[in-house]
């Protein structure tokens, strides 16, 4: 009698247990509403992270054009298998603006081969018709994919920006004090910066950076007192990061705080600095996507979760200080943490290639001198 007792008990514990799992499978009424409302714009809508990782797994492959550092891009790489060890993914780096250009090129010929590639800014309008229209930010704000919505293009919500970079000042020290670099940047249009007393990029992405919080009017003003100081011109700032510890420069205007930590990294002889000088010019940055055409969408879209994932974000932070302002403890929001910030977001992000445009202008169309 007690066995039949037990059996019974087992019976219903299971039958309620399958109840409970369908239950639980169904899509409530918010995740459904979503749904209806991303198809209804023409997205593709996934109610399940299950679901993509099925549909991921039945594809077995991934190729990445990426146009990120190529350690980040190994260390992204290897960490993805571990987590999806059943996905063969192919990384590779693609850099360089007639490497973009080609690409586009490919993708309007229809002849593009890759899964997940690169949206360079200077073309982004033009590479968002050839990408797979998934709505990565509705099911980013719902939670069927694990990252932080502000990565997502929150018009072309197909789009995700991995990285971001910030400027700073670097400085010589035997050459500089720290006391003597400005704290703002309309501090470098004093007297005693005039006359080739600091080095100033031709392409002026610290300076069109400024924009969000500044303005384009009042930018373009700035940049025609900032050349009026006649600076050194150059173009390539790791090449003169390590010329300044040899000593040959005292100050450079706006170099991305990630390839500064890169040169420090090798100054054995402690002669750089950098200062964060407000308000901060950040940037998003790696905006990738999967492509329409692709072979393999599922697994890009989990490509594309993945490295904006907190796990993602902090192997970029360990491998190339590159993970997103937006994502929480992460060094770029650790060191903007109650600062000014001038960001160019999604809303700044497609007209970085006009703001420098008409700073070019300002600056009077200068050209980099002979390092």
């Amino acid at each position: 009698m007690k066995g039949r007792h037990l059996w019974f008990a087992a019976l219903l514990f299971g039958s309620w247990a399958v109840a409970v799992s369908a239950f639980a499978a169904v899509p409530s009424a918010t995740l459904l509403k979503a749904k209806q409302d991303a198809e209804g714009k023409g997205y593709v809508f996934l109610t399940s992270h299950d679901e993509i990782v099925a549909r991921a797994k039945k594809e077995g492959k991934l190729r990445v054009f990426s146009s990120q550092e190529p350690p980040a891009i190994k260390a992204i790489a290897s960490a993805f298998k571990q987590k999806y060890p059943f996905i063969d993914v192919q990384a590779q780096e693609l850099i360089g603006m007639e490497n973009y250009q080609r690409a586009l090129t490919e993708m309007k010929a229809g002849f593009a081969k890759w899964d997940v590639n690169y949206l360079a800014a200077d073309y982004y309008p033009e590479y968002l018709p050839y990408q797979k229209k998934f709505d990565i930010l509705g099911m980013a704000e719902q939670g069927v994919l694990r990252m932080e919505p502000k990565l997502i293009d929150p018009v072309n919500r197909h789009v995700v920006a991995i990285q971001s970079n910030m400027q700073v000042v670097a400085y010589q020290r035997d050459l500089t004090s720290a006391a003597k670099v400005p704290d703002t940047w309309e501090g470098f249009l004093r007297p005693e910066f005039n006359g080739r007393k600091f080095a100033l990029d031709v392409r002026p992405k610290a300076v069109a950076a400024l924009v969000p919080l500044w303005g384009l009017e009042k930018t373009v003003a700035y940049a025609r007192k900032l050349a009026a100081q006649q600076p050194i011109w150059f173009r390539g700032e790791q090449r003169l990061l390590i010329s300044m510890i040899g000593g040959e420069l005292g100050v450079l205007y706006g170099p991305n705080y990630k390839s500064f930590k890169l040169v420090q990294a090798k100054d054995s002889l402690k002669k750089l600095d950098y200062k964060v000088v407000e308000p901060i010019p950040a940037r998003l940055t790696e905006a990738e996507a999967v492509l329409n055409m692709a072979a393999n969408p599922y697994a890009g879209l989990l490509w594309l979760e993945f490295q904006a994932s907190p796990e993602g974000q902090k192997i970029l932070d360990d491998v190339d200080l590159a993970a997103s302002i937006f994502s929480s403890g992460s060094v770029h929001e650790q060191l903007t943490k109650g600062k000014q910030v001038s960001v160019v977001a999604w809303e700044h992000y497609s007209k970085m290639g006009k703001y420098e445009e008409e700073i070019v202008g300002a600056f009077g169309f200068p050209r980099a001198e002979k390092q």
